[in-house]
């Protein structure tokens, strides 16, 4: 027994100098430091591996990285729009009637557009937009105003509706690669969805003017994005002409659109921008149709000018 309890005693003195010797203490400190280590995320320390420290994180969506040859986008506007000047005359011996001053158009009216967007080759931009206007006011009438040669009298009530939707494709070619600057140029072809109609409130007369038409445009775009994600853009689509095809029809008609826009935005979080939109829309026609339909001659002398101010949401 005391033989035994000597050999126990040497031995725990020998692993207490162990311990209090420089290399046991580093060879102790390094055993500590390794869970500590694994815990930060740094690298294990084995054969063949690296001892720096990982600089990975999680990358943020992106929709349309730049190494890939397409990109798509849409946006989505809404606001209000105010007719400044709107004048129309149905028949060579219509009233001119003004539909600002007595047609009921002095309200604000609500705007809205969508459109959608494909890029190819960081260069070749292809635009589809839906825009709506339909602009249903009432009205009563202080003089007699004939339409399509219907004469509704004074101090009638009249139902009217101006409903001009317009589709339209666009091509431009961007004069950057650079996501953050833009300047394109190209061409627009607007198909117009018209229907304009008068009708007395007690639905005794009524006289409706609907027509489909294919409009071509010039289209110049362009847009500058500050490294913080600010970004302030112009749009113009528009033509003047009165040679046939041109100015949407297959007859000698004076015709005109124009759709300009200015913008200002900034980027929300991911692929998200959201934009303050002031946009001026307008134009008109006037000439007469081959083939009229009853009651009225044909003719037709239409100018419309508007400001829209709208909000609006990319998606890029």
């Amino acid at each position: 027994m005391p033989m035994n309890n000597a050999h126990r005693i040497g031995r725990r003195v020998a692993l207490a100098l162990a311990l209090l010797s420089p290399t046991a203490g580093a060879q102790s400190a390094s055993l500590t430091d390794v869970p500590v280590a694994r815990a930060a995320g740094a690298a294990d320390v084995g054969p063949g591996s690296s001892t720096q420290p990982s600089s990975a994180s999680p990358a943020g969506f992106e929709l349309n990285p730049s190494s890939r040859f397409w990109a798509v986008r849409a946006s989505v506007e809404l606001g209000t729009i105010a007719v400044l000047s709107h004048t129309i005359q149905f028949g060579r011996n219509g009233s001119t009637i003004d539909y600002v001053r007595e047609g009921g158009q002095n309200n604000l009216a609500l705007f809205a557009r969508l459109s959608a967007e494909l890029e190819l080759g960081h260069h070749h931009n292809f635009v589809f937009l839906y825009q709506p206007i339909d602009l249903r006011t009432q009205a009563r009438l202080s003089r007699d105003v004939t339409v399509n040669n219907i004469v509704f009298p004074r101090d009638s009530s009249l139902d009217l509706r101006y409903g001009f939707d317009f589709y339209r494709a666009s091509y431009a070619y961007d004069f950057f690669a650079d996501p953050r600057q833009e300047l394109s140029v190209g061409l627009s072809f607007q198909i117009r969805n018209a229907s304009i109609s008068f009708t007395s409130t007690d639905g005794a007369q009524r006289t409706i003017n609907n027509d489909i038409g294919l409009v071509p445009a010039l289209k110049v775009r362009g847009r500058y994005t500050l490294r913080s994600g600010t970004f302030f853009g112009f749009e113009v689509d528009g033509i003047y002409a009165t040679i046939p095809g041109l100015n949407g029809s297959d007859i000698p008609f004076e015709g005109a659109i124009i759709d300009g826009s200015l913008r200002a935005g900034l980027r929300l979080f991911g692929p998200t921008e959201v934009f303050l939109n002031l946009r001026y829309l307008g134009g008109g026609a006037r000439g007469t149709e081959r083939a009229p339909d009853p009651p009225g001659d044909g003719y037709t002398n239409n100018w419309l000018h508007t400001l829209a101010i709208s909000i609006g949401a990319n998606i890029r």
